[in-house]
């Protein structure tokens, strides 16, 4: 059985929906939970320690150990907080979930600076602060565990979403880069993109017929658990997660058209016109793990 005892945890975000089933299942397999939630409104305004404190008593209620911190994600400072939080309580910091977040939606063209930069705050900027945060800690015992709440939206996009998308692409990104600083050490960077009835998606899944039913946040927990476990030796990895189905997103490089620079002359844009279809072939595409292995593919046909 994935065990958790005697390891600790963050969890953003969790004083309601994904973030609060999360922490429960962590906390009923064993961990120590310190349960962050500034307790704003779906926009990122207002705060209450309600929230936070509600899903510690939860917690606590049912045998397990958590506490509640009400920090903002956004503050480099209120992120050292969370993480501080941790290793006064727990004297360690084992798994760091980021799922803290908020909504500011609005068609492009209609989207203020400020929307744009109040989600990016949250969701992108959030999960690095916390994260960069608990990076030393992690490094220094030679174990650590995170997850990243990337969408949908930012993979494959969403009409009026173009600031979520960004921060949630971004969140790609950074998994990208810390599977590799963080391979020496153990510690493993994944994400998840959760489909959930929560109370920030509820309006926008409602208009398409997804109750709380068939996707309850219960039904993405396990597979967060899961990448916060000693466990999961994966890393790099991006996972569609919802109505009990796990998947796994992923970058393939095709192929593509060559036309080699020194025996054949240098590539013109008639080139590429004319070779669309084997540019864009999905026949012979790898999963390159990290941006050298486009340079071994790229390598090899100046071999050829």
């Amino acid at each position: 059985m994935v065990d958790f005892t005697d390891r600790v945890a963050v969890v953003t975000g969790a004083g309601g929906g994904l973030g609060r089933r999360h922490a429960l299942l962590l906390a009923e397999r064993g961990a120590a939970v310190v349960v962050n939630d500034l307790g704003g409104a779906v926009d990122g305004t207002g705060s209450a320690r309600a929230a936070a404190d509600g899903v510690v008593e939860e917690i606590t209620a049912a045998g397990g150990v958590a506490v509640a911190e009400h920090s903002s994600v956004a503050d480099p400072s209120g992120a050292e907080a969370i993480v501080q939080k941790a290793l006064d309580e727990f004297g360690r910091l084992d798994v760091v979930i980021n799922n803290a977040g908020i909504l500011r939606d609005k068609a492009f063209h209609n989207l203020e600076v400020d929307q744009l930069t109040a989600v990016l705050d949250v969701h992108l900027r959030g999960s690095f602060h916390v994260t960069r945060a608990a990076w030393p800690h992690m490094r220094q015992q030679g174990y650590g565990r995170v997850v990243m709440t990337s969408s949908a939206s930012g993979v494959l996009g969403n009409f009026g979403q173009s600031n979520y998308g960004a921060a949630k692409m971004g969140l790609v990104g950074l998994v990208n880069v810390l599977k590799l600083e963080g391979a020496k050490y153990n510690i493993k960077v994944n994400a998840i993109a959760p489909i959930a009835v929560t109370r920030m998606t509820e309006e926008l899944l409602g208009a398409f017929g997804i109750t709380s039913d068939q996707f309850g946040p219960e039904l993405v927990s396990p597979a967060v658990a899961y990448l916060a476990s000693e466990e999961c030796d994966l890393t790099g990895e991006v996972w569609s997660v919802g109505g009990g189905s796990v998947s796994r997103f992923f970058v393939g490089l095709t192929d593509g058209y060559f036309k080699h620079p020194q025996s054949e002359g240098q590539l013109t844009i008639e080139d590429v016109a004319d070779h669309l279809a084997q540019i864009r072939s999905e026949e012979g595409y790898l999963v390159p793990s990290s941006n050298q292995d486009e340079f071994v593919k790229l390598g090899a046909k100046f071999q050829e």
